[in-house]
Formats: C-alpha cells, structure tokens, sequence
C-alpha cells in the first residue's frame, strides 16, 4: 500500500508590512489593545499587483524546490482559498498555468482557515488510492481586500500570504491520520458575504473563540485516540494561526508545552488558510521541526469547519 509524506514545504508574504502602530493612524485601536487580545503586532498586506494566485506561485515554487522536484512532474493541484479573484477558472487552475504544470488537474476547496488541513487530507487520499504520485497542496489568501478597515475588531486580525506544501508517494505513512468536521448550523458567527456584495469578514468574537477552544481540543484527542498516541508522541504542534489565547488555551488544555508549538502569528497576523502551511515551513525552514518527527497541525475555521492531522515529516 503506497502512502503519502510531504517531501517539501514552501512560503511567501508579501514585502508591505502593516505595524500595529500603522493601524493606530487610521483605526481606533492601539498596538497594546492588539497585543493583549490578539499577540499579533503586524500583518503582511498584498501589493496592488499581487493575487491569490501570485502568492500561491511564489510559495509552490519554494516546495517544488524543497520537494526536488519539477512542476510537470505535479499530478494534482490543490488550492484552499476564501478570497479567490475569479469564482472561475479556479485559482489552482490559474496555478497550473502560471507554474507550467502542464499534467495536473486543479480544483479548488474553501474551509476557510482550515483549508490547508483539508486539503492535505484529500490529497492523501488521492496518493494512497493510486491516483497520483506528487499533489500541490496550497492555501492563499489576500484577505485585505475582505475587510473592513474601520471594524477595529476584525480589520486587526487578518494578513496576507501564501503556503505550499508537496506530497508524494511513500513506503512510509507521513500523513499518519487526519480528522475533519463542519457545524454549518454555526455559520453566522464567522463568515465571508459575496465581495462583489457587502464582502467583508462579519465575526462574532466571543463566540468563535469559545467553539474554537472546545472544538481543537476535541479534535486534537480524536486524533491521538484513532492513531493510539498521547501528547507525549508529539514533537510538535503546529496550530493555526488566530489568535494567541486561542492557541495558549488548548495548548493547556492539551497539557502540552508552549515551547513545542510554533507560532507566527506576532509576525503574520490570521492568514486563514496559508496560515498552518505558513506556520509549517517556518518551523521545517529554521530546523526546528526535523525528518522522522511527529507533528500535530489543527485549525477552525468559519463554516463552520475544523479538523487536525497528525503527519510524520
């Protein structure tokens, strides 16, 4: 039976920084506020010239690369986008041109921030079938164009960027389990309206925040039990990138180290679903996370959608 390993991780933000400090000048709030609620204290904002499919060409080409291999070697592309330009053609269609991959098929998925969980999981399926060999897996988002810049309390939250991620087929399981689930009756608490309507993120916080707390660390338990782990077979934690408390609080829940999670959000702000491939290759890329660790990588999302996966690297 073939399985699938990610053979190689790649990323892109974009060069504009946005400081806590900037939004000060033209929000009200302030870089304490921000800090307190959040731990975030800048954001990268796209270019007028960048797209969803820009920066996801930016980072394949970083995993391609990592990976060892050639875009017309790419069985499949998946990208997980919220903020796509066109509804169609897809951005992973868009992708395939841009990277030359000229064998792919190419589809979109929207699961919101935990798009780049969802779609790890379907391209697993997709190499333990026998389908593919090598699948793209991408999460981009410009979501600066889906804000409202003077709604202090999510305008301070979001950022821009792009992740990728190569699976390829393995001896070896490298995606060892995944665990996906949806609760479409909660989908007015965080959601995305028509951009080309009133197209701006529309979040009620509290109410996120406790159904995010509750829902990871269920998940995260789910996952460890399917595959009879305990935190203790963790290396490391990868979780998506929100909201500091967040993240702290199922860090505890969990019982399990702060020190063994890796964390961006402080440089990045909530790039939705670039952020866990984001937090990922930061980890891959300053040698933290090593070859023959075990990982787990959980994210929530609106929809609403959340889920985790525990990969062998």
């Amino acid at each position: 039976m073939k399985f699938s390993r990610i053979a190689g991780t790649g990323g892109y933000l974009p060069e504009k920084i946005l400081t806590n400090h900037d939004l000060e000048k033209f929000v009200d709030t302030s870089h304490d506020w921000i800090v307190e609620r959040t731990g975030i204290h800048q954001r990268h904002i796209a270019a007028d010239d960048e797209t969803t499919a820009t920066m996801a060409k930016e980072a394949a080409q970083v995993a391609l690369k990592n990976a060892g291999i050639e875009a017309d070697q790419l069985d499949l592309i998946i990208v997980a986008t919220c903020t796509p330009v066109n509804m169609f053609p897809s951005t992973a269609s868009e992708l395939q041109h841009l990277l030359g991959a000229s064998k792919a098929g190419a589809f979109d998925i929207a699961a919101a921030c935990t798009g780049f969980v969802y779609g790890l999981s379907i391209a697993d399926q997709f190499i333990r079938s026998g389908q593919c060999k090598h699948v793209l897996v991408v999460g981009s988002e410009v979501l600066s164009r889906a804000l409202d810049w003077k709604e202090r309390t999510t305008c301070v939250l979001f950022g821009d960027g792009a992740s990728a991620a190569v699976l390829s087929a393995s001896d070896e399981a490298g995606i060892i389990a995944t665990d996906l689930h949806s609760d479409g009756s909660l989908g007015d608490i965080l959601y995305l309206p028509q951009q080309r309507t009133d197209g701006s993120v529309v979040m009620r916080g509290r109410e996120v925040f406790r159904h995010a707390v509750e829902k990871l660390v269920a998940s995260s338990h789910a996952l460890l039990k399917q595959c009879g782990m305990t935190t203790k077979d963790l290396d490391w934690v990868v979780p998506h990138q929100a909201n500091l408390r967040i993240i702290l609080y199922v860090l505890d829940k969990l019982h399990i180290p702060v020190e063994q999670s890796i964390l961006t959000i402080d440089q990045q702000a909530n790039t939705s679903a670039a952020s866990v491939g984001l937090a990922l290759h930061e980890g891959v890329s300053s040698g933290r996370i090593q070859r023959g660790q075990t990982i787990l990588l959980e994210a929530f999302g609106g929809g609403l959608v959340w889920g985790g996966a525990l990969i062998r690297f």
